[in-house]
Parts: C-alpha cells; sequence; structure tokens
C-alpha cells in the first residue's frame, strides 16, 4: 500500500562525505555536502534522504524543519518497504548516498 512514512532526521551540513545512516537522538543522521545557506540544506537533505529510500526525488516532501538541523520528511512509497528501510538506516553507521 502507497503511504506517507514520516521520518526525523537530523542534518550534519558541511560535511565532507553525503551519508545517510545511525541515530541522533533517536533522529535518523544524514550528512550532506551543502551549508545551510537559502536554503540548498534542505533541498539536498530531501534529494539524498529520497535517494537512500530508494525513491525519486519528489517522493520527499519537507514537513518541519525548515532553518533547523532536526527535520521532519514525509516519503511517499510503499509503506512496509519504506518502515523495512528506515531501520535498516538506522542500524547502519551511515552508508554513502549519491542524489538523483
Amino acid at each position: 500500500m502507497v503511504r506517507d512514512v514520516r521520518v526525523r532526521v537530523h542534518v550534519q551540513a558541511g560535511s565532507k562525505v553525503v551519508s545517510v545512516g545511525g541515530t541522533h537522538g533517536g533522529d535518523l543522521k544524514v550528512r550532506i555536502r551543502a551549508r545551510a545557506v537559502d536554503g540548498a540544506a534542505s533541498a539536498e537533505v530531501l534529494r539524498v534522504v529520497a535517494a537512500a529510500f530508494g525513491l525519486g526525488p519528489t517522493s520527499a516532501t519537507l514537513v518541519r524543519g525548515t532553518r533547523s538541523r532536526s527535520k521532519v520528511i514525509d516519503l511517499e512509497g510503499p509503506e512496509s518497504a519504506l518502515a523495512r528501510r528506515l531501520e535498516e538506516l538506522r542500524g547502519s553507521d551511515g552508508e554513502a548516498a549519491t542524489a538523483r
């Protein structure tokens, strides 16, 4: 069934490595290269998180946290597959991600 799955993420902007994985205070950890300037970080977070879940960039929507390291993102896709992938990513030390 296709539904939105809500994910809380903690963003580390300005990182040398782009990755998604592990947790920070219970939130999924996301490392991105972009700095938090003019929305560049939020845009990259959406692309990177969507790619980590095997989704296209339009399947990720920022719900909360435009100007914060803590963000809430809705992912549109098969609920069971997204939930399974979320657990995999939370348990990893960070997987390299490539934005589509």
